[in-house]
């Protein structure tokens, strides 16, 4: 029986640039590194740095992205610090509680996010999505 997302991996196409990024601008501790690829940790995410020659660093059109947890009190000063290290920004805010959406080096869409499950179907309950069905 599967029990949560065991880890997650990104190829990049720029080791030292993806390590500095994970590791200084968002918090990650390095575990481990080697010449084409690398360990970082957060929370319980372990995250794999692959280096692939093949990787694009263009966005994708669509909507996936990996979304991290971010308390309140942190928010504010988190996003400031961004901007101002220039990380670049791919979607506005428009969900319940506080969202960053910023890309990485290699494009990858990120958000950080004030907020869980829970408060996002209390509003949901509040004002479902057209053709919403709760099942708990």
């Amino acid at each position: 029986m599967l029990t949560g997302i065991n880890h997650l991996t990104l190829a990049i196409s720029d080791l030292p640039a993806s390590i500095e990024f994970y590791k200084n601008s968002l918090g990650f501790k390095l575990m481990a590194s080697w010449d084409a690829g690398a360990y970082l940790t957060i929370g319980d995410l372990w995250l794999c740095l692959s280096l692939d020659d093949k990787k694009d660093d263009a966005p994708q059109v669509d909507y996936t992205h990996y979304a991290f947890s971010i308390s309140q009190r942190d928010f504010a000063s988190f996003k400031a610090r961004l901007e101002a290290e220039g990380i670049r920004s791919w979607k506005d805010n428009k969900s319940e509680g506080d969202s960053f959406y910023f890309l990485d080096p290699d494009g990858y869409k990120l958000e950080a996010h004030v907020g869980d499950l829970c408060s996002r179907l209390e509003k949901c309950r509040l004002h479902p999505y057209s053709g919403m069905t709760f099942y708990e």
